[in-house]
């Protein structure tokens, strides 16, 4: 999922939103809560935003020639993607798909998409997303003949996730293009209970990070819609978010019932997801992330690296987490075919546990146990932590108090923020 594209330059307003643009979205944006209320469902049981679409027989799209930007993680609870369910219900006039990185069906690898075609089960056509924004995005949109575009992808809540910024990407396209949209709401797997860690600063945006949010969002897909539609977009489109009931804010994923489906091909499991948001800054370091086993972003290492690494992170006692001394072999990426030694990450508490801060000690100690330590030469540790304070205060020797203390105000501020855009209590 973390693959570079030229920034592209939106005439935003850098500051918090005004009242005005407040007002003006009063009058654009609707959010479509369910018909029962998260109080009357059975205990334990959640409501996606599709389900909630279908349980109100798809009064939201009636009549509308609608395309939906998903990919393998759009299923019901008892694993049928949606474009074949709502392909074969005469209530929905299903006139395309748009497919973002790794394609509609997950036939291709990081970096990679699907490109144009139509679907073999559906004969539906399918438009590449991937790699496009602006009015190049606007014109597949257009060209596509659809009046509304619906978004239902599964995210993991960092914020180099790429697919949040198809999203953001998807939905200045469809305000150019003049088309509705519509976002159907699903669970933060890793909780949405708060925002950690660095925000990005403008001049390092990228594929891996559009707008200045915080490294683990805390939110959903839905939640966030909403965000950037009052405050990065250079004005809104029409915006509906469907929402869940049964969601709340602590909830992990394992709790919701629902399936986990790999977000994408190093995405396999919500244990994945819940290291993902700092351990994917290895990605900017000479070291492997673990990409090519059978655990990407819970193994990390690189040749010469012994035991003396996960010595040094359990003497630091981060909250939630074990760290093993491990050997392993990628098949591919980082040192193909060549066993490595590093750690492995075992989180026992995950309520106590923090992605990011822990993220930090990792690379505090990786440099300190391995003298082949080093930062990719194009800097990409700056495009995933949103800036060069990170690397900057590694280099100097700053210990991992001292990392993350640097980016609490701006994170303060961007919390105040991301309050006004929450769904669920």
């Amino acid at each position: 999922m973390l693959h570079d594209q030229p920034s592209t330059a939106y005439a935003c307003d850098t500051a918090p939103m005004r009242l005005s643009r407040r007002a003006l979205l009063a009058a654009t944006a609707v959010t479509s809560l369910p018909t029962s209320s998260s109080a009357a469902e059975p205990r334990g049981h959640l409501r996606t935003g599709f389900e909630s679409l279908a349980a109100d027989g798809y009064a939201r799209i009636s009549g509308r020639r609608v395309g939906i930007v998903t990919n393998p993680t759009g299923v019901t609870r008892d694993v049928r993607h949606i474009v074949d369910v709502m392909h074969t219900d005469d209530r929905v006039n299903l006139v395309a798909v748009f497919g973002p990185e790794h394609g509609f069906r997950g036939t291709a690898q990081a970096g990679g998409s699907e490109g144009r075609y139509e679907d073999p089960a559906t004969g539906l056509p399918v438009y590449d997303t991937y790699l496009k924004s602006g009015q190049p995005l606007a014109d597949v949109f257009t060209a596509s003949g659809v009046d509304t575009v619906v978004f239902d992808i599964q995210d993991v809540g960092a914020r180099f996730y790429t697919y949040i910024w198809t999203l953001y990407d998807c939905m200045e396209a469809a305000r150019l293009a003049g088309k509705r949209f519509v976002v159907l709401d699903r669970p933060n797997p890793v909780t949405g209970r708060a925002a950690l860690g660095p925000v990005l600063h403008r001049e390092f945006a990228s594929f891996v990070g559009r707008q200045p949010i915080s490294q683990a969002h805390g939110m959903t897909v839905a939640e966030l819609a909403r965000l950037f539609n009052g405050e990065f977009l250079s004005s809104p489109v029409e915006l509906d978010t469907v929402a869940m009931s049964g969601w709340r804010r602590s909830q992990w994923y394992d709790a919701s019932g629902l399936p986990w489906v790999p977000a994408s091909p190093n995405m396999p499991t919500p244990d994945t997801a819940l290291v993902y948001a700092g351990t994917c800054l290895f990605e900017g370091t000479s070291l492997s992330e673990g990409r090519g086993t059978t655990r990407p972003f819970e193994l990390l290492g690189a040749e010469g690296i012994d035991g003396r690494w996960a010595a040094m992170l359990n003497e630091l006692g981060l909250p939630g987490a074990h760290f093993r001394e491990a050997y392993f072999t990628p098949t591919f990426s980082k040192f193909q075919g060549r066993t490595v030694g590093g750690v492995q990450i075992h989180v026992h508490d995950r309520d106590a546990y923090d992605p990011v801060r822990t993220g930090v000690a990792l690379l505090v100690t990786a440099k300190k146990a391995w003298s082949g330590f080093a930062w990719r030469s194009d800097h990409w540790i700056d495009r995933l932590t949103g800036s060069t304070s990170v690397r900057t205060a590694i280099d100097a020797g700053a210990g991992v108090d001292e990392v993350v203390a640097g980016w609490q105000p701006e994170l303060a501020a961007f919390r105040r923020v991301r309050r006004e855009y929450l769904l669920y209590g």
